[in-house]
């Protein structure tokens, strides 16, 4: 097998030529136009599924948008529906008003545009207006004159009914007195003189006894009078409330039909003429709340109304009169309040009472006839919030509830039922891929109600045409966030960054909010330069200080290698040791560093063991891959003979957790050496997982890697032998540091790709691996051949180790 080569610095590190780049700056790129096909050209197969979820009216069919945090996913989303939005017409209003009929269920009217607000103000004024009016009314001359004739008339019959009481009172010796509340009271005459109480009292007992029986038949022949008296007090109030009732008729014809007129003119909602018919019952049915407690109040202020004429109000719960085209609601703390809406409760004397004017909006009533956009991770404390939502959806229609508080509920307080909203609104939940399935599995509601996912693509192939696009969303950003222009060289080094983000030379990452981050920071570096234009150098200087600004703990790190405390040699070899390679994150940092991997082989019937995986150490897939290792080792030398070995296989200084299968090329590296006992270079490093067949495969964070070990190598002084085997399938994936490119181009460090477990060994021992011949032995002198003269070994070993321990045990023979 051919000796792979170390990759040319051409390799390394994809870059864009400025000159290729058709605008001199960014003022000179044409922004993108609205559409998929331009605005969110790297988004086709969300857009799509967008496209289809709002096209088509049936209930269930909300979104799901998924994808990563950083690809600006609310953004993309709001700058899709903004002109979808603007095309559709804006959604009626919605008010409460008070249903007569029954106080307890608040009647909605669903009004179009602007008129929610135009029937409030309307009847405001019309309420106004009606006790004004009917105040000025009951001063003019007609009522007057009518009010007086009424009064007159029953002045005249009482009179003559009290005169007819005296009379008869008088005859039977006795004076009728009448108290203000029409109670008569008569008092006994003696010699046509009145007595007093004191006098009364004084007379003989049986003179009061007498007195007081004829006063008691006196009051009873007199109740016929009293009972005529009675009907012509109820008649004078009913001909004065019949009187007032006419005036108020007038009144709301004058003052309340042309509003009704007015509004039924301008809006065909349902409920709304019933409404106007029930009002003005209940206004001439309770005429007194709009007369003025004081007939003449002081000037300059309103005639006092009823604690109860509120009623006639209405609740603007939705006000869309400044709305253009359909609305796009974000909640961001969807509370069952916010998103829900509620019902409000005030303080009355101790008391909390509630009524229609208390019912508050939530999101979901201002989005409807729109578009709600909520992000499922702020659910995560609001599962009252959740449920509302789901429930609302599924049964297409959003109904204000009390909260309910199980710790209140021995004390409940008299609600409202406010009539339901019939739903029409497309809600459009944002969140992470891994949260979708989560929900899909958890809550079989989702599914029914959230029937599209729009997943959102997080790279886009790295050709002319995603260039072109790519360039206008960066000058977009230019222009959205007033930033200065962008020269030629500044675009060349941003598309590069875009394959930096991603780690691949033939993709660009779409996580914009991130380029946005670098080019706000470095246009601030450009700030001083000549023209503020920004140029390539001052995005270097930025992207350098951001590192800088989160570094160090990998300089920690660092300094535990300079110091040695960290045992990994870039230099020597050893016999069962091999730097590996692997990735750390602190926060959002990710970087490599290098680490040993060590073997040890003894006699045993142990077989391979995982020192990690013994102490919890080992995650699942990295125990996989030490289970392909020994896959791999059964297939090459197991063929005619079993494996009797006792090897141990361990990360030297490893206090956390591993997981994943980059190192299991380095880890049979080191087992192969173990057995061959055949040095391997330590000025190399090897990352790559191995196949149970020896392929070498692609890992992930390649070029943190190496720039981790290169780090390393160049704090101690590169010797140009140093360097770093890959798998052939992360070529593409390279995009290293500069520092890096220029150490491989002078020459002082390496890159090999390998394809195969046996160039790698080749790379890192300078012994080749071998062949197998047709008996299943290997080429002398090989690695596999030494390797396979060591099991043959440790097997005949371990086997015989017990027979001779056994035959040690014999008791000695006598002789006779």
């Amino acid at each position: 097998m051919p000796m792979p080569h170390p990759l040319p610095a051409a390799k390394l590190h994809t870059v864009h030529d400025p000159e290729r780049i058709p605008w001199p700056d960014t003022t000179a790129i044409p922004l993108p136009r609205e559409g998929n096909g331009h605005l969110h050209a790297f988004q086709p197969r969300a857009m799509k599924a967008l496209d289809l979820a709002f096209d088509i009216p049936t209930p269930g069919y909300n979104v799901y948008l998924a994808g990563d945090p950083g690809l600006g996913r609310t953004y993309t989303l709001l700058s899709y529906l903004a002109p979808r939005a603007r095309r559709r017409n804006s959604p009626p209003d919605l008010v409460y008003v008070h249903n007569f009929a029954d106080p307890d269920t608040p009647t909605l009217l669903i009004l179009e545009t602007g008129q929610g607000a135009r029937l409030r103000q309307l009847l405001r004024d019309a309420m106004d207006n009606v006790a004004t009016e009917l105040d000025r009314r009951m001063q003019r001359a007609p009522y007057v004159k009518e009010s007086t004739r009424i009064l007159k008339h029953f002045q005249d019959e009482r009179r003559t009914l009290v005169d007819r009481m005296t009379t008869v009172a008088g005859s039977e010796g006795f004076q009728l007195d009448m108290d203000d509340a029409g109670s008569p009271t008569l008092y006994p005459l003696v010699e046509g003189k009145r007595l007093s109480q004191e006098e009364f009292d004084q007379l003989d007992f049986a003179l009061r006894m007498k007195l007081k029986r004829r006063s008691t038949r006196l009051l009873q022949s007199m109740a016929q009078f009293m009972r005529r008296l009675n009907k012509a007090e109820e008649s004078l109030r009913g001909d004065q409330s019949e009187l007032v009732r006419q005036v108020m008729i007038q009144v709301l014809d004058t003052q309340l039909t042309p509003v009704r007129d007015r509004m039924l003119k301008n809006s065909k909602a349902a409920g709304l003429a019933e409404y106007f018919e029930a009002l003005r019952e209940d206004i001439l049915k309770h005429v007194e709340d709009f007369l003025p407690v004081d007939p003449a109040p002081p000037q300059g202020q309103e005639l006092p109304k009823s604690q109860d004429f509120c009623r006639y109000e209405a609740n603007l719960l939705v006000d869309n009169s400044r709305q253009t085209g359909a609305p796009i609601v974000v909640e961001d703390n969807p509370t069952a309040v916010n998103l829900l809406g509620c019902i409000e409760r005030k303080s009355e004397m101790g008391a909390l009472v509630t009524d229609f004017t208390l019912i508050k909006a939530g999101s979901l009533h201002r989005a409807n006839g729109g578009y709600l956009v909520l992000h499922v991770d702020d659910f995560q404390q609001h599962q009252a919030a959740w449920d509302g939502l789901l429930r609302a959806l599924r049964a297409n229609s959003l109904r204000i509830e009390d909260a309910e508080d199980p710790n209140d509920a021995g004390v409940r307080t008299k609600g409202i039922s406010p009539a339901p909203l019939p739903l029409d609104v497309k809600v459009i939940l944002v969140g992470d891929e891994d949260v979708h399935e989560q929900l899909l599995m958890a809550d079989v509601r989702f599914g029914k109600l959230f029937l599209v996912k729009a997943h959102m693509n997080d790279i886009a192939v790295r050709n002319a045409r995603n260039i072109r696009a790519y360039l206008q969303r960066i000058a977009q950003i230019v222009s959205e966030n007033g930033l200065p222009a962008f020269d030629r060289t500044a675009l060349a080094w941003l598309i590069d960054y875009g394959s930096v983000l991603c780690e691949d030379q033939l993709s660009l990452s779409l996580k914009f909010p991130l380029l946005r981050e670098i080019m706000i920071e470095g246009a601030s570096m450009a700030k001083g330069k000549k023209g503020g234009i920004v140029d390539a150098s001052a995005l270097e200087v930025a992207h350098a200080a951001r590192i800088n600004r989160v570094d160090l703990v990998e300089e920690r790190f660092m300094e535990d290698y300079d110091r040695k405390l960290i045992k990994v040699q870039t230099s020597g070899s050893a016999v069962g040791q091999v730097n590996g390679l692997s990735v750390t994150w602190h926060g959002d940092f990710e970087f490599g560093l290098p680490h040993r991997i060590s073997c040890t082989v003894g006699v045993g019937h142990e077989g391979i063991i995982d020192l990690e995986r013994e102490a919890e150490l080992g995650g699942p897939i990295h125990t996989k891959a030490m289970m392909i290792i020994k896959s791999y080792l059964t297939g090459l030398f197991a063929r005619r003979k079993p494996l009797e070995l006792s090897a141990s296989l361990y990360f030297e200084q490893n206090y956390a957790e591993i997981e994943g299968d980059s190192a299991s090329g380095a880890e049979l590296a080191a087992l192969v050496s173990a057995l061959a006992d055949v040095p391997v270079r330590l000025d190399m490093a090897f990352t790559g997982a191995v196949s149970h067949s020896g392929q070498v495969m692609a890992v992930g964070a390649v070029t943190r890697k190496i720039e981790g070990f290169y780090k390393v190598c160049a704090r101690r002084g590169l010797t140009g032998t140093q360097g770093v085997i890959i798998p052939q399938d992360n070529v593409s994936h390279l995009m290293l540091d500069s520092a890096v490119c220029k150490a491989v181009e002078e020459k002082r460090f390496a890159i090999y790709p390998v394809s195969r477990i046996e160039q790698a060994l080749e790379l890192l021992t300078g012994r080749p691996a071998g062949q197998r011949s047709s008996d299943d032995t290997f080429t002398a002198g090989s690695l596999y051949d030494l390797a396979d003269k060591r099991l043959q070994d440790l097997g005949t070993r371990a086997h015989n180790a017990y027979e001779r321990r056994s035959k040690d045990r014999r008791p000695p023979r006598r002789r006779s």
